[in-house]
């Protein structure tokens, strides 16, 4: 949503994170968005140069240690602080765009002439206020249309940018606007359902199966915070490669602990892992360097197998499933290890997919109300005056299943039958010494309990209709 007039915002001191740095450093993975409007990724490297194109250039050692969201101009390779621009009222005028024509002729200033204002130095500000000087028509204009002849001009001359801090809703943002199929049409509404219907909370233990470029998975462990588990199962032997994690710069020393893979062959109790040997051949070691190799192998086969035990010791809080597989097959693999109420989350971008998991689950008794949702997002500008809904907007974010698991136990009863029986339990035990009342209500409920229940003739529809809208 566009809450401001131009690059720069105001900026609010972000909540400090747990599982990421709250300023910049060296080795992160940034988020530009120049004055275009476009947004860029670029690796932060030390004593490096940052090349932005037509924007200019700077030295990466002028980020370092800033925090996110600032919004920077720059000036021979240095880079100043801009303060953020408030909104404006825009005064409405009697002036009309009817009779303007927008022609070359309208604007004196050529190409050469203002490609030689760039060289010579002159901030972008005075060549857009010489442009605005020497047009014709300007003051034809109405009060919003001058405005976005400035913002056109800004986009164009202006040497800026500002760092997107990279929260999960921005960096799902980028990815979806950068390629929607990589993220299997996952927006950032839809992922916040999916979180929120997942149940992920701190502390909690979920598995993941995750297709769409690691988005699912870094959601799971931002929200996590560095406390709870993960098990992500995806189908390579090395450690798989979740693009979406980079811009997130989460912190090793916290993630580490909290997350860990297998593929779905480790993923099987029938199978038994092929395990290099861990010891010298000799019996002794030939070098640092093999002692070094063997032993972060044996540190590797051991995490393995401690993985693999725990999630066959089961009862995890949750499964959120974003694959190209059938997710039936999925659930069907690991139910077994979900604790009760556990809640699963398919999200898939065809409709009949999902439609036909609720198809299969719904007369299933290990499971509980599968439903099927899509999400609607319908972007905003909100300026003073100006506020109206985007031309443009997405078609889809995809498609959700929820459904939580329940034990399947035949001897289960409601409730309510239990609270039936206690009374007739605590009534039964009452002393025969009372009051005539409390002997009456016993022989009632005993006369009642006793009694079988009239025949009473089956009313007719209409009958049932009064029933239903008097009570």
């Amino acid at each position: 949503m566009d809450v401001g007039e131009g690059p720069s915002h105001a900026h609010q001191a972000p909540a400090p994170s747990i599982t990421r740095e709250d300023t910049i450093q060296a080795g992160h993975t940034l988020l530009i968005r120049i004055p275009s409007g476009d947004i860029r990724s670029i690796k932060l490297e030390m004593d490096a140069t940052v090349n932005l194109g037509k924007f200019g250039s700077f030295h990466a050692n002028e980020l370092v240690g800033h925090p996110f969201g600032l919004t920077y101009e720059i000036i021979n390779k240095k880079l100043k602080v801009l303060p953020p621009r408030p909104m404006q009222e825009v005064e409405d005028t009697e002036a009309t765009n009817e009779l303007i024509n927008d022609g070359q002729a309208v604007q004196p200033l050529t190409v050469e002439e203002i490609e030689a204002l760039k060289k010579s130095g002159l901030h972008a500000s005075e060549i857009i206020q010489k442009q605005i000087e020497q047009h014709a028509n300007y003051s034809l204009k109405t009060e919003y249309s001058k405005e976005k002849y400035k913002k056109r001009k800004e986009m164009k001359y202006s040497k800026s940018f500002s760092v997107i801090e990279p929260t999960m809703h921005n960096v799902c943002e980028y990815w979806f606007n950068k390629d929607q199929n990589r993220l299997r049409d996952i927006r950032p509404d839809t992922l916040a359902q999916i979180v929120n219907l997942a149940s992920i909370r701190p502390g909690g233990r979920y598995i993941a199966v995750d297709d769409a470029s690691g988005v699912v998975v870094s959601a799971i462990l931002d929200r996590l915070g560095g406390q709870g588990r993960l098990i992500t199962i995806c189908d390579v032997d090395s450690p798989p490669a979740y693009p979406v994690m980079v811009q997130m710069n989460f912190r090793k020393e916290v993630v580490a602990p909290v997350m860990s893979s297998l593929n779905w062959a480790t993923a099987d109790e029938e199978y038994t892992p092929i395990i290099a040997s861990t010891e010298p051949p000799a019996g002794k070691y030939k070098s640092d360097g093999q002692r070094t190799r063997l032993n972060k192998r044996k540190v590797a086969s051991d995490a393995l197998m401690q993985t693999r035990e725990e999630l066959f010791s089961g009862e995890f809080d949750g499964l959120v499933i974003a694959s190209e597989y059938d997710p039936y097959s999925i659930i069907e693999k690991l139910y077994p290890y979900l604790a009760g109420s556990a809640s699963i989350v398919v999200h898939s971008p065809h409709v009949q997919v999902v439609a036909n998991l609720q198809s299969q689950l719904r007369d299933q008794p290990g499971y509980l109300g599968p439903t099927v949702t899509e999400g609607w997002l319908r972007k905003y500008q909100v300026l003073p005056g100006r506020t109206h809904p985007m031309m443009n907007a997405s078609g889809s974010g995809g498609f959700i299943f929820q459904v939580l698991k329940i034990y399947d136990d035949p001897t289960a009863s409601s409730v309510m039958v239990h609270r039936h029986r206690k009374k007739v339990k605590q009534s039964s035990e009452a002393p025969s010494a009372g009051t005539s009342e409390a002997r009456e209500g016993s022989t009632t409920l005993a006369t009642t309990e006793s009694t079988p229940a009239p025949v009473v003739a089956e009313p007719s529809s209409a009958d049932q209709d009064i029933e239903m809208r008097t009570s």
